[in-house]
């Protein structure tokens, strides 16, 4: 049960950050993104950036409550579709976030 919790927590935890950085306000993310973004660029990255951070949380999310599902069902295809949503949330939600870092800072590192 404790396990289940955990991913939906994390997950959750992950969402406010996300909505944290949609809103403009990128200080959750590295120095070296807060250090490159021109100032007019860092609304419009924090919210690729945030929706990305925002993808991955609910994936996260989701994962745990249908893993929850599948143990207490005891029918496997219920995490099975939670670990392909959250595979399929970590590769969009970083794809996004790549993408405005290097969009915004010309590389991610």
């Amino acid at each position: 049960m404790s396990d289940f919790l955990l991913a939906v927590g994390l997950g959750l935890l992950i969402v406010v950050l996300g909505i944290v950085n949609m809103s403009g306000n990128i200080s959750s993310l590295h120095w070296y993104h807060r250090k490159r973004v021109r100032e007019e660029d860092k609304k419009p990255f924090g919210k690729m950036v945030g929706l990305g951070t925002l993808i991955i949380g609910v994936a996260m999310i989701q994962f745990g409550v249908l893993s929850f599902v599948s143990n207490r069902t005891e029918n496997l295809l219920y995490g099975i579709v939670g670990t392909a949503l959250l595979l399929f949330g970590f590769v969009v939600g970083l794809s996004l976030s790549f993408w405005a870092m290097i969009k915004y800072n010309k590389g991610i590192f």
